[in-house]
């Protein structure tokens, strides 16, 4: 895992505390997950959740997610449109990290890593991983999952694209 020195200086989380209640649950076994994290995890994870959805919701062409398991974890699924690459979401071992994960065969995270090198910490090539008193960029973190949300949609416009130039 690739330790960023700035999250680590952090001295609280950046997440935003909510004021309105947290979207219902669609599916049971999702809410029985959360419902199985310590409330500040489930807390951080719920924040999370929220930022998939409000970005789904504010992406051109995403159109309406799936919540669902895989692997045992909260993903994030663009079924309808087939837009993107699952997103999920997950406590992280015992010490109050959790992770937004990513499908590891895209170029999501490198992608991720080249824009914001500074702003996060990756786990290979599959995960941005934080600590419990961790700062997370909300902007940056909401860029990253409309570029998931999009990959599949976005990689096809390129290829079609160096198609009709002749590459």
């Amino acid at each position: 895992m690739t330790k960023n020195p700035r999250q680590q200086a952090a001295t609280r989380n950046a997440m935003p505390r909510r004021t309105r209640k947290f979207r219902k649950f669609a599916d049971s076994a999702v809410a029985a997950i959360f419902a199985g994290y310590s409330a500040d995890v489930r807390r951080k994870l719920l924040v999370l959740r929220e930022l998939i959805f409000d970005t789904a919701a504010a992406t051109e062409g995403v159109g309406k997610l799936e919540e669902t398991l895989r692997w045992g974890e909260p993903s994030y699924l663009t079924t309808a449109s087939g837009s993107g690459s699952t997103v999920r979401i997950n406590a992280k071992g015992s010490r109050g990290q959790y992770a937004m994960y990513f499908h590891c065969q895209t170029n999501l995270i490198e992608t991720f890593r080249d824009r914001y090198p500074d702003k996060f910490t990756f786990e290979k090539n599959r995960a941005i991983v934080f600590d419990d008193g961790d700062a997370v960029p909300i902007d940056e973190l909401r860029h990253c999952i409309a570029l998931a949300l999009t990959y599949h949609r976005d990689r096809k416009a390129r290829k079609e694209a160096r198609s009709r130039r002749g590459e």
